[in-house]
């Protein structure tokens, strides 16, 4: 089954192409920028900092030879292409980040932001993993320090209300995300899962909040009117997959692609770049608006966490409300948290009764063949 992208998605097949320019506008009209690599990453305080956030680059193999020089083989792919991208001087915003923000997600992310800081000014933010009683106080001063660091590098106060602006913001943003996303409860979904997916992705790169809403918006209204109209961009056939697990920007084509060629659709993405990062959002009319900007990223499931109980509550919220007929979980070879907690998610989906399958993969193309195999053998089996 072939899927078109719909005539309004076309502009974000160049977003990351024509993000390059708008970073580059930016650093000449003296604007400041941050390259960052993590959905726990607090945005808010970089807005209220004067500071434009960007995803780098991390979604190719091309890099990767070049990152092999100073990593191991044997590491996940996301990281040796973020470092590759920075070590060869391939990437834009690398090239434009005047700070580069990590965060102690994994092991081998800590490590290779330490070869990161010989190229670049690198700040870590040392994240909780996991729902212990002093969790929210440490992330909380957490962020607090990253503010003071903001406020000490480009000698500018970041005031409590510009904190709260700027939270605002996002809210809204984060609420367009998901307006768009769940378009796909409809049945049959009002788009392709791969389509969703590169219009969240292309959102990224516009460093304007409201240039991302109005685009987001007019995408969801686009879809809601060609539905009224009796437009079905995909077969009520078609069996609806929850996408879960790494990070899949990278694997994107041979992943999503072959599932909904072999006759699937992907309704969600339980995933970073998916809706688990849009939907709690920051109380601006908190006491304390730095602990409320903690308290939302840290509400955050990831396998980093231990345990993960809020990955595997919105996992099963999520097959419920998204009428799912089967999970996939795409993990990246080398992902110790996400591949080993695959066991405990298999079980979950168990005991739901929900059909389940993990695929391991890396960013070459050379298992796309098997790939396309297994996924096509599991949407039959539905």
């Amino acid at each position: 089954m072939n899927y078109e992208l719909p005539e309004q998605f076309a502009q974000f097949g160049d977003a990351r192409k024509n993000g390059f320019l708008r970073v580059k506008s930016i650093k000449e009209n003296g604007g400041k920028v941050a390259g960052t690599f993590c959905t726990f990453t607090p945005q808010e305080i970089l807005d209220a900092a004067g500071v434009s956030p960007v995803s780098l680059c991390g979604m190719s193999e091309e890099t990767i030879p070049a990152a092999e020089v100073h990593l191991p083989k044997n590491l996940c792919p996301l990281i040796k292409s973020s470092y590759g991208f920075a070590v060869s001087d391939k990437c834009p915003y690398t090239y434009f980040s005047d700070i580069i923000v990590g965060e102690t997600t994994c092991d081998g992310k800590k490590k290779m932001y330490e070869l990161l800081g010989d190229m670049k000014d690198v700040y870590l933010l040392h994240l909780p993993q996991g729902d212990r009683e002093h969790a929210l106080e440490q992330w909380t001063q957490e962020v607090q320090r990253f503010r003071e660091f903001l406020e000490q590098k480009f000698g500018e106060a970041i005031p409590d209300e510009a904190i709260r602006d700027a939270a605002r913001a996002r809210n809204k943003e984060r609420a367009c995300r998901r307006r768009l996303m769940e378009l796909q409860k409809l049945q049959p979904p009002a788009s392709t899962g791969y389509a969703i997916y590169k219009a969240l992705e292309g959102a990224g790169f516009y460093f304007d909040v409201n240039e991302v809403c109005k685009e987001l918006t007019r995408l969801a209204d686009g879809l809601e009117s060609d539905y009224a109209a009796g437009k079905r961009p995909v077969s009520a056939d078609a069996k609806r997959i929850l996408v879960t697990g790494c990070p899949i920007g990278g694997v994107l084509e041979k992943t999503v692609k072959a599932i909904e060629a072999a006759g699937g659709v992907v309704v969600c993405f339980e995933n970073c770049s998916g809706i688990k990062a849009t939907l709690d959002d920051v109380d601006v009319d908190a006491p304390d608006i730095v602990q409320a900007v903690a308290e939302k990223y840290l509400k955050i499931g990831c396998a980093v966490m231990t345990p993960d109980s809020r990955r595997l509550a919105l996992l099963e919220k999520l097959v419920d409300e998204y009428k799912v007929d089967g999970v996939v979980e795409i993990d990246l070879q080398a992902c110790t948290a996400y591949t080993v907690e695959s066991t405990t998610i298999r079980r979950k989906m168990e005991s739901l009764g929900m059909p389940y399958m993990a695929i391991e993969t890396d960013y070459s193309l050379s298992d796309s063949g098997q790939l396309a195999t297994r996924l096509e053998a599991f949407l039959e089996m539905l």
